[in-house]
């Protein structure tokens, strides 16, 4: 339902000449999804517990922007999150949702975010214990795609080695590491409130 909405939106734009600044012409990547795939998914209890958004590119349905924390508890089949932060009006926000496998069998995970459309989540590169990065690309009518990246780590801060290991997984598939912004992080985000809500 969620993506028939986004579906309708983005006709509607298209046809008032007016495309979300976020779509781009072209197509996604070719990613071998399945190779990753099979790797992780004998780890996905080890992906489970505490990861920082660490940088992003532009992207509308992040309406977290700043001290992100996400909480992913694995049930055995898909992870439930939760997700906190500061939005954009400075309040301490909530956002619940869950990663999981994708329901048509696609080799690789889906997010499905309250208020949001559910998308591929694929993890071309992680340790389990200092950083992810994580894409995601969607194609559409028109020869359109929208796609999203994050970096994760443990920790509100990551090392460069980690750093440079996502940027060359993202360089590897042809993203543009300069879309990235930072999400700020550190000592004057308010972590322990965090936990709590």
């Amino acid at each position: 339902m969620k993506s028939a909405v986004f579906f309708v939106a983005f006709v509607a734009a298209v046809a008032a000449d007016k495309i979300p600044d976020f779509l781009v012409p072209g197509k996604c990547p070719a990613v071998n999804e399945k190779a990753l795939f099979e790797q992780q998914i004998p780890n996905h209890s080890k992906y489970a517990g505490v990861w920082y958004e660490i940088a992003l590119t532009n992207n509308p349905y992040q309406l977290l922007k700043q001290c992100v924390r996400n909480e992913y508890s694995f049930d055995g089949s898909k992870f439930i999150a939760k997700s906190t932060g500061i939005n954009a009006d400075g309040n301490l926000m909530r956002h619940n949702g869950q990663v999981l496998p994708m329901p048509l069998g696609d080799p690789h995970l889906s997010i499905d975010y309250e208020g949001s459309f559910t998308a591929p989540y694929v993890i071309l590169d992680t340790d389990y214990e200092n950083f992810s990065c994580i894409y995601s690309c969607v194609e559409f009518n028109y020869g359109y795609y929208a796609d999203f990246a994050f970096i994760f780590s443990r920790s509100p801060k990551l090392s460069d080695q980690y750093l440079r290991r996502c940027e060359a997984a993202f360089k590897e598939i042809g993203v543009d590491v300069s879309r990235f912004t930072k999400t700020v992080q550190g000592s004057n985000c308010p972590y322990d409130t965090q936990k709590s809500l």
